[in-house]
């Protein structure tokens, strides 16, 4: 039964090949200290028990709607969840993840400050960190500030850790309608854009995954460095807040996004086949360093490894490449026991 004192909060899961994590998934969303939920589930053709999994916990749970589609990516199943979605907030999660017990209920309180359209975390847990921020700082940002913060990316990039106004998404058309990967930054930006006022804390509650051998950041895809810059090239051009903050974050992105895509093609040994695009990512790397140090607003330290992956940027891939596969190496270590 809806709970009229207390607003409906829909959440929307795109599910696809995560029948081993659903468990806990759904466990810690049913457990959520804010109880008046909306919770749809959306199998998108996972060729795994998943839809079993989220049929189980649907008979259980009355605030539980499973819809089964035929496959057709994260972003068409997140958009079919939403078109169904009841509350008059959002929050949107990963297959994998997990909550912690009141991430409802933060982010909800955040969201519900004067003027608020939208609130967000600037931190989440990880599988490699999984230690509470001592304090919380809680701010109220404008749409330019908010977008600066996300673009950069000062806060975690994806959409999930993040609650959306129903009213402010319809009535900007806000879609996930990217034909790129990046769908979360995308959106996430364009909801700012719209909010007009963003709340932002600092307290962490999602959980997010770093050892799915499934997901696509835990393989190596040149395609998914391009993809990310035809996406923030988009995002740059979708920007109807054009201050110079906002786009001095984008071009900062767009630069980052070169060295990303160098590090996938060094990653997977591609530079002979891909030498064309192995030598833009260079060129661009070095030529846009100038302009990225100077007008973005990255602290001095992290100029100053900036300016030494603009300068040695094959060297800097390559040390990124070598750290990524020791904290791979690891997360396999802590999730066989050490053996």
């Amino acid at each position: 039964m809806i709970q009229v004192d207390k607003p409906l909060v829909s959440i929307v899961v795109a599910i696809y090949k995560s029948e081993r994590f659903l468990d806990k998934l759904i466990t810690s969303i049913i457990r959520q200290t804010y109880p008046n939920l909306d919770v749809i589930l959306v199998d998108d053709g996972s060729p795994d028990e998943s839809g079993a999994v989220c049929d189980r916990y649907a008979a259980e749970d009355h605030r539980i709607r499973v819809i089964h589609k035929p496959n057709g990516g994260t972003c068409d199943a997140r958009n079919k969840g939403i078109e169904l979605a009841r509350g008059e907030y959002l929050v949107i999660i990963d297959g994998d993840d997990w909550l912690a017990p009141d991430y409802i209920e933060y982010l909800l309180r955040l969201i519900q400050r004067p003027g608020v359209n939208m609130s967000m975390t600037d931190s989440v847990f990880t599988t490699r960190d999984l230690k509470q921020n001592e304090e919380d700082k809680v701010v109220d940002l404008t749409s330019e500030e908010a977008i600066a913060e996300i673009i950069y990316p000062w806060i975690p990039i994806g959409p999930w850790n993040k609650m959306y106004s129903m009213k402010s998404l319809k009535d900007a058309g806000i879609t996930f309608s990217t034909k790129w990967s990046g769908e979360g930054l995308y959106y996430a930006t364009m909801a700012a854009q719209a909010a007009g006022k963003v709340a932002m804390g600092h307290r962490r509650i999602y959980y997010y995954r770093l050892d799915n051998e499934n997901s696509g950041l835990t393989h190596y895809n040149v395609e998914m460095g391009t993809n990310a810059l035809e996406n923030i090239k988009f995002i740059k051009d979708s920007l109807t807040i054009r201050t110079p903050k906002t786009i001095n974050a984008c071009d900062w992105h767009i630069w980052k996004n070169y060295g990303y895509t160098l590090f996938l093609i060094i990653a997977t040994g591609r530079q002979n086949e891909l030498a064309d695009l192995y030598s833009d990512c260079i060129r661009n790397m070095r030529k846009r360093l100038p302009g990225v140090l100077l007008k973005s607003e990255m602290r001095p330290k992290s100029k100053a490894k900036m300016l030494m992956k603009g300068l040695f940027p094959v060297c800097w891939a390559k040390r990124d490449l070598r750290r990524e596969t020791e904290a791979r190496k690891r997360d396999q270590a802590a999730k066989n026991g050490g053996n």
